[in-house]
């Protein structure tokens, strides 16, 4: 079964779980971006939800599925989020921040009463920090300095860039900031290098996401899901 077919497959899964009158925490990157348009297919069949969309670009993909969106402001409690992740580990932590909005993502993980995470089975990883760079997000001034402080940890950091012309730029998180992503290698205590990177002066958030999803759901090669639970 081909990438697009299984992406397909595990969004379909997770909208048809979808409960009529909730309020959801729209992730962000190519699968959460999948989950939304499946979750628009039931709009338009007359499901009645509505969004907080963690970044521009998952808004705008929210909008053109029909889903109403609300601003994070105006709720203390959302009733499920749903997002993608990097890595997975058995213990349901993720890596997550390669779709550039880890912070606002963190933010509206942290207000859900429900949060889920979807992903391909590639995605599952025996420790976190193994399969893919720990992303950062740092403030712009002096984040040469910050990610110094980062290496120190032992977390080598390398600023993300996108590219400008025949140049390169400083890729800019929807709140004006950078992301460096962080070779790692495999993380043996997450809770205490999360702790360790936060309290860096410079660092706004990092991509850690522990002891926040209750339920994973994956697809593997041959569009099986399989569904884990805290």
């Amino acid at each position: 079964m081909d990438d697009a077919t299984r992406l397909d497959v595990l969004a379909h899964y997770v909208a048809e779980r979808v409960i009529e009158g909730q309020t959801l925490g729209l992730g962000t990157g190519a699968t959460a971006e999948a989950v939304i348009r499946a979750i628009g297919a039931r709009v338009a069949s007359g499901l009645q939800v509505r969004g907080v969309a963690t970044s521009l670009k998952s808004a705008a993909v929210a909008e053109r599925a029909g889903i109403g969106l609300v601003e994070l402001d105006a709720f203390s409690r959302i009733d499920l989020g749903i997002d993608g992740a990097d890595e997975i580990d058995s213990h349901l932590n993720v890596v997550k921040g390669r779709g550039g909005a880890l912070l606002h993502e963190k933010l509206v993980a942290l207000a859900c009463a429900d949060y889920w995470i979807a992903g391909s089975s590639e995605k599952l990883v025996a420790q976190l920090g193994t399969r893919l760079p720990l992303p950062v997000e740092v403030v712009p001034f002096g984040w040469s300095v910050t990610a110094q402080h980062l290496a120190a940890l032992g977390a080598t950091a390398t600023l993300r860039t996108i590219a400008a012309g025949h140049e390169t730029a400083p890729f800019v998180t929807d709140s004006g900031n950078f992301i460096v992503d962080c070779a790692t290698g495999p993380i043996d205590n997450p809770h205490a290098l999360a702790a360790a990177i936060k309290a860096v002066p410079g660092v706004v958030e990092h991509g850690l996401f522990l002891d926040l999803a209750r339920r994973v759901i994956t697809v593997d090669a041959v569009g099986q899901i399989e569904v884990r639970r805290r």
